[in-house]
């Protein structure tokens, strides 16, 4: 469900790119040197924001590296690596970790299982230095679970169990900004979860699986006015909470991720739906010459 806090590459600055890939290779670094090759395969880019956003916000000491992975082994990429580079790391294998036990008791994957088995004593880990941040997951995964099993069309319902956990995920520590924190990862939480449910209508329609949207639209096209306005309220609502946080520090990688690279996914999809409309518009046009 998680992967779509990113970046707009085309409104990016090149060292602003720079420094987010270095950002991003600097998590994936922690979660291998803290949880081996099954932790690194468990990379996102929402933690990478995670990481980036409380690095601005706290300026803790950063270290600058370079390393080389499986992907691109013969260069080194830069990395930068602090204490809440390795927070992210942390909430991201837990995060994982549940995610593929989820998958594995919702669709009974035998892929899921074997992740989950790969990640268990190392989520463990995190849960024993994490048990606030753990207990929200698990129980977000109650709740969706139940929201889910009784059909529910409440949007706010559905999205509002992951908008819970993700503000707990978001709050690495109780102070002055963990209020802000905590509604940036809420909203940003119901944006994922809807923005999910979104991306996966049409799919969902076909096979009968849970969607909260169903029976608000006849297809992801005709549903794509109502989802952006609800989507871009989540959004305002989070991008309120930011600006309140004294950063100067990333602040442009930050803006671009959360006013532009968190539509990509909305984007790419209408364009899809759209897509034999723009052929067909285009073919009459040519039999018209």
């Amino acid at each position: 469900m998680f992967g779509y806090i990113t970046i707009n590459r085309p409104e990016l600055k090149i060292r602003d790119e720079q420094r987010y890939r270095a950002f991003y290779c600097g998590l994936c670094r922690s979660l291998k040197k803290r949880y081996g090759l099954s932790g690194q395969s468990t990379l996102s880019y929402d933690m990478t924001f995670l990481g980036i956003l409380l690095s601005a916000l706290y300026e803790p000491a950063t270290e600058e590296g370079k390393t080389v992975c499986l992907l691109h082994p013969s260069e080194k990429h830069p990395t930068l690596s602090n204490r809440y580079v390795d927070y992210a790391a942390d909430m991201n294998l837990l995060l994982a970790y549940y995610n593929r036990l989820d998958d594995w008791k919702d669709d009974k994957k035998l892929r899921a299982k074997v992740g989950a088995d790969a990640l268990k004593k190392k989520a463990e880990k995190v849960e024993a230095a994490y048990p606030r941040q753990a207990e929200a997951v698990k129980t977000y995964i109650r709740e969706l679970g139940a929201i889910e099993e009784e059909d529910s069309r409440d949007l706010d319902a559905a999205s509002g169990a992951t908008g819970r956990m993700l503000a707990e995920v978001f709050t690495p520590e109780e102070d002055l900004w963990a209020p802000h924190l905590r509604k940036i990862g809420f909203y940003l939480g119901k944006f994922i979860y809807l923005m999910d449910a979104f991306e996966d209508f049409d799919e969902d329609l076909k096979s009968g699986s849970y969607n909260p949207w169903r029976g608000q639209a006849e297809s992801r096209l005709m549903l794509a006015g109502k989802a952006k306005e609800i989507l871009t309220m989540m959004l305002s609502e989070c991008s309120l909470a930011f600006e309140h946080l004294p950063i100067l520090q990333d602040e442009e990688i930050l803006r671009n991720i959360l006013y532009a690279g968190v539509w990509n996914s909305y984007e790419e999809s209408v364009k899809k739906d759209l897509e034999p409309f723009t052929e067909a518009s285009e073919k009459a046009g040519e039999e018209a010459k």
